[in-house]
């Protein structure tokens, strides 16, 4: 006699708070590296890949504002956002 398969884990993707946090703070900081004269998605994309918090300026307190967000979500949240919106 087989055992029963156990129940298959759902992985719950992120409540629409945390998707507008994430779209809320990536907004300011992109807003603060423009005003400073960076090329804000080069340095959004640098802070990501390295975590290096300096890629991302302190103007308007960004490098804080940013770094309030664990970089896996904030990866998560624009792979899928560009999935949906392709």
């Amino acid at each position: 006699m087989r055992e029963p398969t156990p129940k298959t884990t759902v992985f719950r993707y992120g409540s629409n708070d945390r998707s507008e946090s994430v779209r809320k703070t990536l907004r300011e900081v992109h807003e603060a590296l423009k005003e400073k004269g960076y090329n804000p998605v080069g340095q959004i994309v640098g802070y990501l890949m390295s975590g290096d918090p300096t890629f991302i300026t302190s103007h308007r307190n960004a490098r804080n504002v940013i770094a309030s967000l664990e970089r896996d979500v904030i990866l998560e949240e624009l792979i899928q956002f560009y999935l949906e919106n392709r």
